[in-house]
């Protein structure tokens, strides 16, 4: 958190006109560039997105509500995005040379350096490849979830609490010597909130779609129950 802060501090103290590049338009890209927009009306926002359209796994009406605060806010969302490399004051988009003051990634994350240093087999991604039980391949005794584990389910705290409490069962079962179910539970995600500045928001839980307004109240008071879960 500290972190981000100190990034969105950084880009409000770009001179008026400079570019900003976001690469990755999921849910950090998206609230980054709007709480950027409502800071810094002056300076050109790009946000590139790898798909055709932001959220694309999600209804189509949550997407254009995004995509026209974007429109309506003048931030250039650029789809169908893929980044092949990235140099000082300039980024390639399908080898195209575009000129940015300065460049936010928030297409990927990496595991933390402890997982990237264990002798175990991994993804391309550097991510160590486990089992349904989520320990790792040659040892039951290790067990990785969240964005430190290769998957496919999106790096959400919200599916990284489900595998926690999965595994709690697998231990339990481990412990008892009883045998482990031939397959495990489906994980899905359940839903997620999204921030389009102070005003505005975006939510999708259990099949439905709210923008606006309420939406963004919805966000403001999940962000508040977790802080007080962690004082």
């Amino acid at each position: 958190m500290g972190q981000s802060r100190a990034t969105l501090q950084a880009l409000c103290g770009l001179p008026a006109g400079s570019t900003v590049g976001i690469v990755g338009a999921g849910l950090s890209g998206i609230e980054l560039a709007s709480e950027l927009r409502e800071s810094r009306s002056d300076l050109k926002i790009k946000l590139f997105d790898r798909g055709p359209r932001i959220l694309k796994d999600f209804p189509e009406k949550l997407s254009k509500y995004v995509k026209d605060w974007f429109v309506k806010h003048n931030v250039d969302v650029i789809a169908n995005s893929n980044i092949t490399k990235v140099e000082q004051g300039k980024i390639f988009n399908h080898e195209e040379e575009i000129l940015l003051d300065k460049v936010v990634w928030t297409a990927g994350v990496q595991p933390v350096k402890i997982v990237r240093d264990m002798d175990v087999e991994k993804d391309k991604h550097g991510r160590p490849l486990v089992t349904q039980y989520f320990n790792v391949l040659d040892d039951e005794h290790v067990y990785i979830v969240g964005d430190c584990a290769s998957s496919d389910l999106p790096p959400t705290a919200q599916l990284a609490e489900e595998q926690a409490e999965l595994i709690v069962k697998v231990l339990r079962m481990r412990w008892k010597g009883e045998q482990l179910p031939e397959k495990m539970p489906e994980i899905k995600l359940k839903g997620f909130m999204g921030a389009l500045g102070k005003k505005q928001g975006f939510v999708y839980l259990a099949d439905t779609t709210v923008t606006g307004r309420i939406a963004r109240l919805m966000k403001s008071g999940l962000l508040w129950y977790y802080k007080r879960q962690n004082d």
